[in-house]
């Protein structure tokens, strides 16, 4: 019987298997020769860092630690408190992020929690929308500053401060003194240029 001959003219060839050898490590105790195979932490302020060490020691350091060592009362006390937590910080229900008046929190939120059964006993009165900002053009920027007013004044807002500043500067209201004309043509200009870009009707 003849043998087989490879498909493709040679033969395939198949890596041998390696035998993985661990590595181990040595205890890190002082004059051990054993492995060290458990990991123990470093101290109470350096839980997250480990030192390796044999079963031996790993038991004697287990027997020896004590994690409240050197903490006063008090000191035990708080921790106790804080780990129910988990050691995280904590905020009143609903004053970090509910956009409540009169609480200073990092995060303010933009909006107002109707509080029909006084969840939150210490809120004072809704959150005032804010006026939308206009996008304004230089010449629209100078008329609200002749007119001085906002940006985002309103309708009546503009009508009333032009009657108000043409009743001040026109000369009829000044004894004829006709010193104040210029600023009355301003005033007339600026009003007409919100009048010209529909922010007064």
């Amino acid at each position: 019987m003849t043998a087989a001959k490879p498909r493709y003219k040679k033969d395939i060839r198949i890596k041998p298997d390696v035998i993985y050898v661990p590595k181990t490590r040595a205890c890190a105790a002082a004059g051990c020769t054993g492995e060290g195979a458990y990991k123990v932490p470093r101290s109470r302020e350096q839980l997250s860092s480990y030192i390796w060490v044999c079963l031996e020691h790993a038991r004697e350091h287990n027997e020896k630690w004590d994690y409240f060592r050197g903490m006063s009362e008090a000191d035990i006390a708080r921790f106790q408190a804080e780990s129910v937590t988990g050691h995280r910080p904590t905020w009143p229900l609903g004053k970090r992020a509910a956009g409540i008046p009169g609480v200073d929190a990092p995060i303010r939120g933009g909006f107002h929690i109707d509080d029909g059964f006084a969840v939150f006993g210490d809120a004072e009165e809704p959150v005032k929308p804010r006026r939308p900002e206009r996008v304004l053009t230089r010449l629209q920027r100078q008329a609200f500053d002749i007119l001085d007013l906002e940006p985002n004044a309103t309708l009546n807002e503009i009508k009333a401060r032009y009657k108000e500043l043409v009743k001040r500067f026109h000369p009829d209201a000044n004894g004829g003194d006709r010193g104040t004309e210029e600023r009355l043509k301003q005033v007339i200009k600026a009003y007409g240029v919100l009048r010209a870009s529909g922010l007064v009707g």
